[in-house]
């Protein structure tokens, strides 16, 4: 279960991590408010669950109550990377010297979580990796020692910090530690953590995102309120209609039979630099109805701008999906572009049928997963 920023502060705040002052608004009046009681100039950032928010346009600053207003204004109700916007956060805006980041999470390779820090905060950690890899520092934490204070002052000290600098940040990663540990978090980070002109340091985003499978140790966790969003009416849909559905935040849309070759998929995607916009399964055996429901759950969000179906037909029969792909493009107008790779049971009808369409397959995942990247990049740079 991922928080909202404001909710995820909310848990930060009770481990002595400090947040900005501020505080959820609802309506333009409501952070015109907020930003008079604050009594200086704020940020008034959309609450929603997507990444790059700040990039987007989700994130407005504002010197005035007045200025407030108008941000909420322009936010509430607009959408942010395909999410509608319920609710904005208004909080004091931070005289930032340097934005670092500090995060906890699951290493599953080593079974294990792992701290990671950085001095080039307030971007995706993974665009650091990319560009900077040696300003990345790492510490796998062995579960029989846990995390400890010396472990928290090397990383700080690996990002150029020392004397009671250092122990403050060390003081905080260890509270980012217990959180976790207390919260069976996947994942919880500071980005950007912000040391202030005045020498502070303060959390100018939190991210939280618990194991829903230990939900019942955190009922006030699991009883949070949470925005209406679309994302979670097409997860419900899909639910009802028998598939399984994660909605992710990229922009290729991908359709597998089986949990483990949808994986597989989503790998190869990110592989050749894409980024899925969901994890989508039809089940084994799924019949043409049942593929036009999936395609049209998919298309259903704005993000997406490539489809990528991948078919290993067993029990599944490649003709009834063939059928289900044009009966779905056919009642939705299906207008953007489309890959697929069919491969198995009828194999040789479920091509003939797509191709008397006009549509091509392709042989192999990895063929497949190349060109939906391709096609991806370039609607992205028209």
């Amino acid at each position: 279960m991922r928080l909202l920023e404001h909710q995820a502060k909310a848990v930060f705040a009770k481990y002595g991590i400090p947040v900005p002052r501020g505080r959820v608004a609802r309506t333009p009046d409501e952070a015109a408010r907020v930003a008079h009681e604050l009594g200086v100039p704020v940020a008034v950032k959309a609450q929603v669950l997507v990444g790059r928010r700040g990039r987007a346009g989700g994130i407005l600053f504002a010197d005035t109550p007045e200025e407030a207003r108008e941000a909420a204004e322009r936010l509430l109700g607009s959408e942010v990377r395909g999410v509608k916007v319920h609710e904005v956060l208004v909080e004091e805006k931070l005289p930032i010297k340097r934005e670092l980041y500090m995060g906890l999470t699951v290493d599953r390779a080593s079974r294990a979580y792992v701290a990671i820090a950085s001095p080039e905060g307030g971007v995706e950690i993974e665009e650091v990796a990319e560009r900077s890899p040696e300003l990345i520092f790492k510490h796998v934490v062995d579960p029989l020692v846990g995390f400890r204070q010396y472990h928290a002052l090397s990383l700080v000290k690996e990002m150029g910090y020392s004397g009671r600098e250092a122990l403050r940040l060390a003081g905080i990663f260890m509270s980012l530690y217990r959180l976790a540990m207390d919260y069976d978090a996947e994942l919880t980070e500071i980005n950007p953590l912000v040391e202030t002109e005045d020498g502070r340091f303060v959390a100018a985003d939190a991210r939280l995102i618990v194991d829903d499978n230990a939900l019942f140790r955190h009922p006030d966790v699991a009883s949070l309120p949470r925005p209406p969003s679309e994302a979670s009416l097409r997860e419900l849909e899909a639910r009802e209609a028998g598939l399984g559905y994660v909605e992710l935040d990229g922009d290729i849309g991908i359709i597998g039979n089986g949990a483990g070759l949808v994986m597989a998929t989503l790998d190869m995607v990110a592989l050749y630099g894409g980024r899925p916009a969901d994890f989508l399964d039809v089940g084994g055996g799924a019949s043409a109805d049942r593929m036009a429901k999936a395609l049209d759950i998919v298309l259903s969000n704005p993000r997406v701008k490539v489809v990528l179906i991948n078919i290993l037909g067993g029990i599944t029969r490649c003709d009834e999906i063939a059928r289900g792909i044009l009966e779905a493009m056919e009642r939705l107008g299906v207008r953007k572009p489309m890959v697929i790779r069919l491969v198995g049971t009828n194999e040789a009808e479920g091509r003939a049928i797509l191709e008397d369409a006009g549509i091509s397959v392709l042989d192999s995942m990895e063929e497949a997963a190349k060109k939906a990247v391709e096609l991806a990049r370039e609607l992205s740079s028209q």
